[in-house]
């Protein structure tokens, strides 16, 4: 069995793979400070929950908060007692190149929706995420990861106009009943929901202008599905993307030995 685990600047993910199909996942808040001993209770716990019974002896890592991965390789060799594949190690293959500036470090997540997305709807994609930071990646007609936009996620930028203005409060991020808000809620909404469709229409028209080709939208993460409601600003939405792509790299790196 596969445990794969996907490390966000927020959120981390764990979910177990068993070769066809994931047959369960769970999240945590992020946090550099907890121990692998810690990782393992709660995660043994919700297993034993779940009536999950089964031997992990694989694991593959996609972090974006490079002080965490240490404690999930002790997790990973303590408990599981395998050394885990890491996502942007010497030792851990793409199947897909990286054509970005010479020495220029593309995060893990962007990497491994690359690999994901390319293996599920093939090439000339842009992969829209919408995680701590709202990225847009672009795949290749061959699969490459080729670069792409980083902009402020969608309760970034909540958050920030909540601390940067004495009288606005924090609000959810929902879609408005209308553009025009009657009250300071309602149009803080209507400026976030409308203002993040005209962010990621306008890229997306940009990107597909300057490659000058067809190219299909693929939106994951937690706010995509808010984001859908408006038609026609994404050809899919994937919500098992990021872990779709690390299943397929952890196959690859084993059958290439």
């Amino acid at each position: 069995m596969l445990l794969a685990i996907d490390v966000g600047n927020t959120n981390t993910v764990f979910a177990i793979h068993d070769g066809t199909d994931f047959i369960a996942d769970w999240r945590c808040a992020t946090e550099h400070q907890r121990t692998a001993d810690e990782y393992w209770v709660w995660l043994n716990t919700l297993m034993s929950l779940q009536k999950i019974d089964v031997e992990v002896t694989e694991v593959i890592v996609s972090s974006v908060v490079p002080q965490v991965v240490f404690n999930l390789r002790v997790l990973t060799d303590r408990y599981f007692n395998c050394r885990p594949l890491v996502i942007g190690k010497p030792d851990c293959k793409l199947p897909v190149d990286v054509r970005v500036d010479a020495d220029t470090q593309v995060g893990a997540d962007r990497l491994v929706n690359t690999v994901g997305a390319f293996r599920q709807y093939g090439g000339d994609l842009i992969v829209v995420d919408f995680g701590t930071a709202t990225t847009f990646d672009v795949v290749a007609k061959d699969g490459a990861y080729i670069g792409g936009v980083i902009a402020p996620g969608v309760n970034l930028s909540v958050k920030a106009l909540h601390e940067a203005a004495a009288a606005l409060p924090h609000v959810d991020v929902t879609k408005p009943q209308g553009v025009i808000g009657t009250n300071t809620v309602a149009c803080m909404q209507s400026g976030v929901y409308w203002g993040y469709i005209g962010l990621i229409d306008g890229i997306n028209r940009e990107i597909k202008a300057e490659r000058d080709r067809p190219m299909k939208v693929i939106a994951t993460g937690g706010l995509a599905g808010l984001f859908d409601q408006q038609a026609g600003l994404f050809d899919h939405v994937d919500g098992e993307l990021t872990m779709t792509g690390l299943v397929h790299i952890n196959d690859f790196n084993r059958k290439a030995g």
